[in-house]
């Protein structure tokens, strides 16, 4: 993993014209498929040297730590740790259907920057992560709920290490590396949904890694805001000296796989249906498959993956991955019920603890 050369003058954060003059300039690179093929080979390959990845590391054995299976209403929960470096540890929580009959689509959640009452992140804790993970697994999913560098049990270094932005996408290719080798997981049938940085990690995976099928970033996908954190932006991911891009043109990196941009009124992703929707649906169309770009905008609703958010992600993918929206149970108005799921304290989900101390390998 090499060391990224030092930040090109670049802003993370435009004006909304600005953004719009930018998205502009882009489009005007790729007026066909031929040309947007081109445009998409440069900018993975800007984005992996901003990173420090244009070598990937080897992929030395995971390594796999499981413990603690808890059962609940129609999934199980379990707690993981990848050792996606050697000495270097991925942590989460894997959630399985109880039931489940046949090859498993999977779902990675990657959060964004949830804090506890001290100030700690605690993204995958938060009730909210729960139960959108509960409520996948048990409609068939394999779901891989998996901490931000800095996070809960992924502590070997600070969230504001300068190298967050490269060892959170390593994780989470290493995580893709994770669910697709238990011999219950569907290959061909791998999600990824986050909101806010868990919205970029969505967005930057799905760009970098052909093995995600079905995509879902909330509240994060701008024209004129690449994330103001340094596991955002903090690396010249954005622009280099050989590309320049913004997380519209990331989402579109997409195309043509499945993907559904969640939006609100009251962050950046408020323009999200009239200029950033667009302009990647024309990257879609380059492949004739527009409608495999859609965009749920709840203009009312501020920053979070709240249950609106979740009731708009859950049919999506059901759809796209082939989960069993029956196997829970639903509202009157057909809204997913997700008083079935069980929210569990912080210290039952830690990885971590004086049970199981991490390997000493890992300092």
């Amino acid at each position: 993993m090499s060391a990224a050369a030092a930040e090109p003058a670049y802003s993370n954060h435009r004006t909304e014209a600005e953004g719009l003059a930018q998205l502009d300039r882009l489009r005007a690179a790729h007026p066909d498929l031929a040309a947007w093929d081109r445009v998409a080979a440069q900018v993975r390959r800007g984005i992996l040297h901003g990173a420090g990845l244009d070598h990937l590391p080897q992929r030395s054995p995971l390594d796999p730590i499981v413990h603690s299976r808890r059962a609940h209403d129609g999934y199980t929960v379990e707690n993981v740790a990848l050792e996606t470096l050697p000495g270097f540890f991925a942590t989460g929580n894997i959630y399985r259907p109880r039931n489940s009959q046949g090859p498993c689509p999977a779902v990675l959640c990657p959060h964004g920057h949830i804090h506890d009452d001290a100030g700690k992140l605690w993204g995958r804790i938060h009730p909210d992560t729960q139960k959108r993970c509960a409520v996948l697994a048990r409609m068939g999913a394999v779901v891989f709920s998996i901490d931000m560098v800095g996070a809960v049990d992924c502590t070997q270094t600070e969230h504001g290490d300068p190298r967050a932005f490269t060892l959170q996408l390593w994780n989470n290719m290493r995580a893709i590396d994770y669910l697709t080798s238990l011999p219950e997981v569907d290959r061909k049938r791998i999600g990824v949904t986050g909101s806010s940085g868990g919205g970029s990690q969505t967005v930057m995976l799905t760009a970098l890694d052909g093995r995600v099928t079905v995509s879902v970033p909330v509240v994060m996908v701008s024209a004129h805001f690449d994330g103001g954190c340094t596991c955002e932006s903090g690396l010249p991911v954005f622009k280099g000296p050989d590309h320049e891009t913004n997380l519209a043109q990331v989402a579109a990196l997409a195309a043509p796989r499945p993907q559904l941009l969640i939006s609100c009124g009251a962050d950046w992703t408020k323009n999200t249906p009239r200029v950033e929707l667009p302009y990647i649906r024309e990257i879609y169309a380059l492949y004739g498959q527009p409608a495999n770009i859609e965009n749920v905008h709840l203009a009312a609703e501020g920053h979070d993956y709240g249950p609106s958010k979740r009731q708009a992600a859950y049919p999506f993918l059901a759809r796209t991955l082939g989960l069993k929206r029956d196997a829970v149970p639903l509202t009157a108005d057909g809204l997913v019920d997700e008083s079935f799921v069980t929210v569990e304290p912080a210290a039952v989900m830690r990885v971590f603890d004086a049970e199981h101390p991490r390997p000493s390998r890992g300092g």
